[in-house]
């Protein structure tokens, strides 16, 4: 009579098993990934190629993007649609620049305006290009990563010190939480810790930037948040600590830039006299 009982006990519990664990199966399905895959690529390019050249060049203060040269997205690739005279080099990046495990990746709907200065428009600039060439070829995400892998060994050029770039555009949409998130500028340095530059301690107002990292790109981006859009308004106020909880969501480039100006921001960075920038590395 006991036996009876445990073996039916027992084929219960194994029952239980099956049918719980069907259950988080079905529900895991449930759960949709918003963009599994690349969209049509006419949802990435933008049919106003003025529109975005001005959406380029709203990255930067325009005493700096209006001699720039700016890149535009077509079928093939980025092409050079303004010449430009100062070295510097604005685009809009798309969704493929985030982080590969970003679930925005493929988000057809990210724009990036961003603006690299002359060393980051030789040294961090080809990477964009090259993974839009590689999306373009319609490779995988891991075919893409495997050629950024190739591209960043072999032929990418050593990074120049003194990359940066200006992020500063209230036209951006970073990504679907946090739109344009927040004016900021980025630098570029061989491969790191984050505590080299401080990032994300208290009080800190500099951020790592969870795009490359060696994930493949053998390179760290910190941020800085400034007070102003590229066009001098004054941009919203957001605790520092909000605004660090927005920065760490999946960019993008990104990854990538997203929506009101963390505080305290890092008002000195702004009114260091040249010597004072060149002592302190900016």
């Amino acid at each position: 009579m006991n036996l009876k009982i445990l073996k039916t006990i027992a084929l219960g519990n194994v029952a239980l098993v099956i049918v719980l664990g069907a259950a988080r199966q079905a529900q895991a399905q449930d759960v949709k990934v918003p963009y599994p895959s690349m969209a049509p690529l006419d949802q990435y390019l933008m049919g106003d190629r003025n529109a975005e050249i001005a959406m380029a060049r709203s990255a930067a203060p325009e005493s700096i993007s209006r001699d720039a040269e700016v890149s535009v997205l077509g079928r093939h690739g980025y092409e050079t649609a303004v010449k430009g005279k100062n070295g510097f080099v604005c685009v809009v990046e798309r969704s493929w620049m985030s982080p590969f495990d970003d679930p925005q990746f493929w988000n057809p709907k990210l724009r990036g305006p961003i603006c690299f200065n002359p060393p980051a428009a030789r040294s961090i600039l080809p990477l964009t290009f090259k993974r839009t060439e590689l999306v373009l070829a319609g490779l995988s995400k891991a075919q893409i990563f495997d050629g950024i892998k190739v591209f960043s060994k072999k032929e990418l050029r050593p990074l120049e010190p003194g990359g940066m770039c200006y992020m500063m555009s209230s036209q951006g949409y970073l990504n679907d939480s946090a739109g344009h998130w927040v004016p900021h500028l980025m630098f570029y340095v061989p491969q790191t810790d984050g505590m080299v530059w401080g990032a994300d301690q208290p009080g800190s107002p500099v951020m790592l930037n969870p795009q490359f990292q060696g994930a493949p790109e053998p390179v760290t981006v910190f941020m800085i948040p400034v007070l102003k859009w590229s066009d001098g308004t004054a941009a919203p106020r957001m605790g520092t600590e909000n605004c660090r909880r927005v920065a760490r969501r999946p960019r993008t480039h990104v990854p990538s830039a997203r929506v009101a100006a963390c505080g305290p921001p890092l008002t000195f960075a702004l009114k260091l006299t040249h010597r004072e920038a060149r002592t302190n590395g900016l």
